[in-house]
């Protein structure tokens, strides 16, 4: 059934998005509706499924993802694309791995056949022109560094120390060498990587080889986004501090909140199941409030720091 779901999933968002559209966009839109129809054909015939309604939760995340189109434009449908077809080779290289074997098995290799061809061809003139899903990703992934990082310093500073104003400065503090960490790990490992790339194109122009298209950005650049999202990330524990919370309850709401939004988009983005992503961004918060509320009680407890 979910198979079903989501195929008719596909195809009515490809239908509405298509009726925004403008130019090439819209001409690759219109090509994906016919493959997306075929499978759904095909998924409806083989389980003898009629289903021509999406249930609850897919309608919502129709509206959530027509909203986000429209919003930034072909930006945002780029983006959209890519995840989808990322979360449906996943998805169908675990069924086939598990069912290989079987008559769903061959079934789903005919699938995976038709995305790795037909379809990722069609999505990937869609983004390679406008959009660089890996540094969207960074963005999101420095957010969330960001986030997890300072509420655990946040929680142990309201452990040791106690007074709002002094957790807020050593907060403060933590995030602006955070986010400076952050960001130059990220220049220096793009500048190697871009360092590298230049090499190998080099060893192919001297064999007479057609050098392929380097893949790394600018790495300043690509520095500067990664410290930027990271910081503003840290700003949301430290906000309701600065708002007056004198607990770390208040910057924990905050942040699992956001946290949670952001794991929504992670797994949209990396094709994860959002559930799996959302259990591993709790996990890690909580693992880091924990373990730096224990170090900053036991420092009060021990050696007396307090205020």
């Amino acid at each position: 059934m979910d198979l079903v779901l989501d195929e008719l999933f596909d195809l009515t968002l490809y239908e509405r998005l298509v009726q925004t559209s403008k130019g090439e966009l819209r001409s690759i839109l219109a090509e994906l509706i016919p493959v997306e129809t075929r499978h759904l054909n095909f998924w409806r015939s083989f389980f003898k499924i009629d289903a021509d309604r999406l249930d609850a939760r897919r309608r919502l995340k129709m509206l959530v993802l027509v909203w986000f189109c429209r919003l930034f434009g072909p930006v945002g449908i780029n983006l959209t694309l890519e995840a989808i077809e990322i979360y449906g080779i996943r998805k169908y290289l675990s069924i086939w791995e598990r069912y290989r074997h079987t008559e769903l098995g061959n079934a789903v290799r005919g699938i995976l056949n038709d995305e790795f061809e037909h379809e990722d061809e069609i999505v990937s003139r869609a983004g390679t022109r406008r959009i660089d899903p890996e540094r969207v990703r960074s963005v999101f992934l420095g957010f969330n560094d960001g986030l997890v990082e300072i509420l655990g310093a946040v929680s142990g500073f309201f452990a040791s120390l106690g007074e709002p104003r002094l957790v807020l400065m050593a907060g403060v503090c933590v995030a602006a060498a955070g986010s400076f960490s952050m960001a130059a790990g990220a220049f220096a490992g793009a500048s190697s990587e871009a360092e590298m790339e230049d090499i190998e194109i080099g060893k192919r122009a001297f064999l007479g080889e057609k050098p392929g298209a380097p893949s790394t950005g600018r790495p300043l650049y690509t520095g500067l986004i990664v410290g930027v999202s990271y910081l503003f990330g840290a700003l949301v524990p430290l906000l309701p501090v600065a708002c007056g919370a004198r607990s770390f309850w208040a910057p924990a709401i905050a942040a699992v909140a956001l946290s949670l939004l952001v794991s929504l988009v992670l797994s949209f983005l990396s094709g994860m199941e959002a559930r799996r992503r959302m259990a591993l961004n709790a996990a890690m918060g909580a693992f880091a409030v924990a373990f730096s509320f224990a170090i900053g009680f036991a420092a009060r407890r021990l050696w007396g720091i307090s205020v």
